[in-house]
Parts: C-alpha cells; sequence; structure tokens
C-alpha cells in the first residue's frame, strides 16, 4: 500500500475532481497531518495510535480494518520521502474552517493523548495551523476544548 500511497498521491492529489477521489485523499491527507504531530516527540505512543484512529473513524466512518490499514501504512512511509505540505494545500483547498477546527483539536487530543504535552508537538501543531489559516484564537480554543475533556 506504501506505493499505492505514493501513486495516489503523484496522481490525484494535484487534480481531485470526483467526490469520491477527494474524500479518499482527504482521509489520506488527515491520517498523514494526524501522524505528524505523534512522531513530533520522537516517540510514537499506543495511546496516541488509538487517538488516531478514534479521529479517523470518528471523521470519516471508516470501519476498524481500514483505519488500521491506513495507519500502518502511513507509519512506514519515511518523512523524508513525504512533504506534508501537499497534504496541507489539500485540507487547505477542500475543508471549511470547521472541519479545519476538528482537524486541529485532533492534533490536540493526539498530543495529549499520553498524557503530556511535548513542546515539539505543540509547536508541530502551531506550524501546522498557521499552513491551514487556523486564526490563534481558533487554535487555543481547540486546545482548551480539548483540555477541557
Amino acid at each position: 500500500m506504501l506505493g499505492s500511497i505514493k501513486s495516489f498521491l503523484k496522481t490525484r492529489l494535484q487534480h481531485v475532481d470526483g467526490h469520491a477521489d477527494r474524500a479518499q485523499a482527504l482521509q489520506v491527507a488527515t491520517a498523514a497531518i494526524l501522524l505528524e504531530v505523534s512522531r513530533a516527540d520522537f516517540e510514537i505512543d499506543d495511546q496516541e495510535l488509538d487517538t488516531i484512529a478514534a479521529a479517523l473513524r470518528r471523521t470519516f466512518a471508516l470501519d476498524e480494518d481500514a483505519v488500521r490499514e491506513l495507519i500502518a501504512e502511513a507509519l512506514e512511509e519515511d518523512e523524508a520521502n513525504l512533504s506534508l505540505y501537499p497534504f496541507l494545500q489539500l485540507v487547505n483547498d477542500h475543508c471549511s474552517p470547521e472541519e479545519k477546527f476538528a482537524i486541529i483539536a485532533d492534533l490536540w487530543r493526539v498530543a495529549y493523548a499520553d498524557g503530556r504535552l511535548d513542546k515539539y508537538e505543540e509547536y508541530q501543531i502551531r506550524r501546522i495551523a498557521d499552513l491551514l489559516y487556523v486564526p490563534h484564537s481558533e487554535f487555543i480554543r481547540a486546545k482548551l476544548a480539548v483540555q477541557d475533556i
């Protein structure tokens, strides 16, 4: 599937035409963005992976097998070989401010999943929020909403 993700990105992320293509591309993009935060502290924790899986199931109504496969394949991808920018561009092009807020909230959930917030995780979320054009006030609102849970 690793090869299929790369192929998918090359052929479809640039030109997402149909609703099904867009939905699949957004699933891949969201998974990659969420995994980026889990990698930020150089430790991918099981609680973080569980939180990512829950976010993908909740957001995209995916079954357990689809989520597990998506996460496993995304984890195999070497971050040096795949830039986060095409994923962020796709989200910017096809997501509403409310959907972007939900992604930022999920990023905070991933960061807090292991019971502690690492400074690199917070930095990565801030960077992603900036690249998604999420205002600082919404960045903070998402953080506070997740902390209150």
